[in-house]
């Protein structure tokens, strides 16, 4: 059986929030012109939704230029934000609340919703759906396609039936090939087909490299007593600060007597012992967190990796026959904590820029007008004045770099005269196990704290067993023969999901890389902080992976 091909204007990888704007505003030019426009959006997840996951504060600015009736249209933007307190946590029973006057304006989120991403981007990939475009969940693209010149063609889905031995079962069905004049990626953070065309177009050429941070995020039912809806909680310090790692929690309390809460991890992170799930564990046991959980039910459970390198690290986003958009470019706004509005408005300006293209009869070349678009509008202005705040982090650390991203966003409004660079990546930060300080994590009680397996039973993964690896190695013997030595191999840590392990046999003392793909949570950190950069993320056969409600 060979794979059938489609033809289509636009093909759109990942329905995730700038994937699902660039869809939606294609549909609404369509519909306002009468220009024919086909655009069809394929997403891995389930449905669209399962793969979503973020805090969520969402800035409304995007939304209300692409819907501005979006209250009306019934969108589940529905918690408005009402109280913001952030907490310098000093150990495991301290915390002191920093003074409004001190908190940098970025974190300020007057006018701003607590939501459910993945509950937004299903309302969103419904409105696209009725804009006329074709949105197919479940498929996995997992191949670029190029034509004869080198230009960008379309995608193609994986197969569905093939073994992990590589044959095709008796459930064999080919994928297929869609072909279009403009091919959009937006796969999100650390997008594995992104990430090709990065490399075959240098897309990364004179850029710093892409920094990011591991979000370990739970849905939590508590008190009624206890619930203060619309409060939106940060903290920076412990317990990372024990570690030496960057990073902050957050816990939001939204509607139905629930909260989201979770940490961030930096992983540009020096100690390869560290474990981002536990230290996530642990903040949760400080009193500015417990206080709201106890007596409640943790209900759903996720991680995901983000990009935070900011204006420094953001890729050149056009190349022949494509764009990418949103997190897969690298768009998040760090010093605010919020990526879905800076998401949406650059894959709004592309359906423009694209739009005029096809309007204009052009296909298949590079949309290099994009740049200036894109540099012209809102989102550009508001990267450029907030670019140094992740780099004085992790040149500073949390507190004295704070101290300076106050006094450059808040006093000179972003204008410093400099740029700072932040040119180590964040694989290459590691140092040998023996010279760094072994951490003794708590063991999980069951109730406020949790083990790995039991989070992933909670959000709902799930993947075909009898189906390839799709965490793929370069090497299969640099993690016991290189990782485990310098590094006491960080995978079985830094992965939030329990999909490595390092097994030993009883009888000979024999130590082998055990990957339990099934658990994966698809947040790509082992692609990201691997030392070695041994381990590839690839995707799975389409529904495979997490499925997350109201995350």
């Amino acid at each position: 059986m060979e794979r059938e091909s489609m033809e289509v204007d636009v093909v759109i990888v990942g329905a995730g929030p700038s994937g699902l704007a660039t869809a939606c505003r294609l549909g609404q030019i369509a519909q306002e012109t009468g220009q024919e426009i086909t655009v069809v959006v394929v997403e891995k997840g389930s449905e669209v939704g399962a793969h979503i996951l973020s805090g969520a504060v969402l800035e409304p600015r995007a939304l209300d230029e692409l819907f501005p009736k979006w209250k009306d249209m019934g969108a589940p933007v529905d918690v408005p934000v009402t109280e913001d307190e952030i907490f310098y946590m000093t150990g495991p029973d301290k915390a002191s609340k920093v003074p409004n006057l001190f908190v940098p304006k970025t974190m300020h989120n007057e006018g701003n919703y607590i939501i459910s991403l993945g509950n937004l981007c299903r309302w969103m990939g419904e409105q696209a759906a009725e804009l006329g475009v074709e949105v197919y969940p479940g498929f996995a693209a997992t191949e670029v396609l190029f034509n004869d010149d080198g230009s960008v063609k379309g995608i193609a889905t994986g197969d569905f039936g093939i073994g992990h031995d590589g044959e095709k079962k008796d459930s064999y069905a080919p994928g297929m090939e869609l072909h279009a004049k403009y091919t959009i990626f937006s796969e999100g953070c650390r997008g594995h087909l992104g990430k090709q065309l990065m490399e075959k177009f240098d897309l990364r050429e004179g850029k710093d490299p892409q920094h990011y941070g591991i979000g370990i995020k739970e849905l939590w039912d508590i008190d009624p007593a206890k619930h203060r809806e619309g409060l939106v909680m940060h903290s920076a310090g412990w317990p990372l600060t024990e570690s030496g790692s960057l990073g902050g929690g957050f816990l939001y309390h939204i509607n139905d007597n629930q909260v989201a809460l979770g940490l961030i991890t930096d992983l540009c992170y020096s100690n390869p012992h560290v474990s981002p799930f536990d230290e996530m564990q642990r903040w949760k046991t400080n009193p500015e967190v417990a206080k709201y959980l106890e007596g409640g039910k943790r209900v759903s459970y996720g991680a995901r990796a983000i990009s935070k390198g900011g204006l420094q690290s953001l890729a050149k986003m056009t190349f022949p026959g494509g764009l990418l958009v949103g997190c897969n470019a690298g768009t998040l706004n760090f010093a605010k904590i919020k990526g879905t509005h800076t998401a949406m408005k650059s894959g709004m300006i592309a359906a423009e820029v694209i739009a005029k293209a096809l309007k204009d009869g052009r296909g298949c070349d590079e949309l290099t007008e994009y740049k200036s678009e894109f540099e012209n509008s809102w989102v550009y202005k508001e990267l450029h004045q907030q670019r140094n705040f992740g780099p004085y982090q992790h040149k500073f650390g949390n507190f004295i770099g704070s101290a300076l991203a106050f006094l450059d966003i808040n006093i000179l409004n972003g204008n410093m005269p400099f740029t700072l660079a932040d040119p180590t990546p964040d694989h290459a930060t590691l140092k040998p196990a023996a010279e760094s300080k072994k951490i003794d994590y708590p063991k999980p009680d069951g109730q406020l704290t949790c083990n790995k397996l039991d989070s992933v039973f909670v959000s709902n993964t799930n993947h075909e067993e009898d189906q390839p690896c799709h965490l793929t190695l370069k090497d299969p013997n640099v993690p016991i023969d290189v990782n485990l030595p310098k590094w006491n191999e960080p995978a079985q840590r830094y992965c939030p999901a329990g999909v490595y392990e390092v097994v030993e046999n009883e009888e000979n003392g024999d130590k082998r890389f055990q990957i339990n793909a099934q658990n994966c949570v698809h947040c790509k950190t082992c692609d990201i902080k691997d030392p070695t950069q041994n381990i590839v993320w690839v995707a799975p056969e389409g529904y495979g992976g997490p499925n997350y409600p109201n995350m």
